[in-house]
């Protein structure tokens, strides 16, 4: 190489000055700035596609709510709408005290202790039996008429009974089952979990998609405290789609029992689902 060119030539001339260019270490070296500009530009744009796709992905799930979709057919979530807490009802004002009369004569309420008599004065001593027939017990002495006021007691149960009443709660069955609660139970972790248990579990019967039977199906059953169910029947809904919905709610698992004035209690649980065909 001229040494007037020296100065001006590129490093890889320089270091290959009198080798074999043509081996491929020359070649390599020459166009590693090419190449590494290729692969980051192919990387970022792979990069910005698959971004781009999660993206709308994630838009489209979001948009499609509760409904779950299939090849054949789409299994819709309903979840009642949940009933406001009720205030409990305050409690019943006692009755007004009737007003004492005046003018019936008051004896002073004595407290007796055992001391010797000449250790007990006038005013001390307790009045006489035969003056408490006719006066009413108070808090001082007062001159007035006689107490001729009465008190029946009311008439005894003649089979020897207390006489009184249980009322059975309006919200509560003979079997001690809530129907009416301020908390219902639901499926554990509420609407979204059910969903997915539905889409994992719920299966189209072959013999309605055949007849082209949908519509909703309302599944009753009982929770118990520790949030077991039993009991459970369909209700309501087209008969070829009831076997199915009873399935899948007895394969459910526990349920977050109902809560009753701060506490868990037995309750009804009425869950509808819904069964539609997919029209193409």
């Amino acid at each position: 190489m001229e040494k007037s060119t020296i100065l001006t030539a590129d490093v890889l001339d320089i270091l290959f000055e009198g080798r074999n260019k043509a081996y491929g270490a020359y070649d390599l070296r020459k166009t590693y700035n090419k190449r590494m500009t290729v692969s980051i530009t192919v990387m970022l744009s792979s990069v910005c596609l698959m971004s781009m796709g999660f993206a709308f992905s994630g838009k489209k799930g979001k948009a499609a709510g509760d409904i779950i979709q299939s090849d054949t057919v789409t299994l819709i979530v309903i979840e009642p709408p949940v009933k406001p807490i009720e205030p409990p009802p305050p409690p019943a004002l006692k009755p007004p005290a009737p007003p004492q009369d005046l003018n019936i004569k008051t004896l002073k309420n004595t407290v007796y202790k055992i001391v010797q008599d000449n250790q007990v004065s006038e005013n001390e001593r307790p009045p006489e039996v035969k003056d408490l027939e006719t006066a009413r017990i108070g808090a001082f002495n007062s001159i007035g008429g006689e107490d001729e006021g009465l008190v029946i007691a009311p008439p005894g149960d003649p089979k020897g009974t207390t006489g009184v009443t249980e009322i059975k709660r309006d919200d509560e069955d003979d079997d001690g089952i809530f129907v009416s609660v301020q908390i219902e139970s639901e499926y554990p972790g509420g609407t979204s979990a059910w969903q997915r248990f539905l889409n994992r579990n719920l299966r189209y019967p072959q013999d309605a998609i055949d007849q082209g039977v949908e519509g909703f199906v309302t599944v009753q059953f009982v929770v118990d405290k520790e949030g077991n169910v039993s009991n459970v029947e369909a209700v309501s809904g087209p008969a070829e789609l009831r076997a199915e919905a009873i399935r899948v709610i007895k394969k459910s698992g526990k349920w977050t029992p109902a809560i009753q004035n701060g506490r868990q209690v037995k309750s009804y649980k009425k869950q509808p689902i819904g069964f539609r065909l997919n029209v193409d």
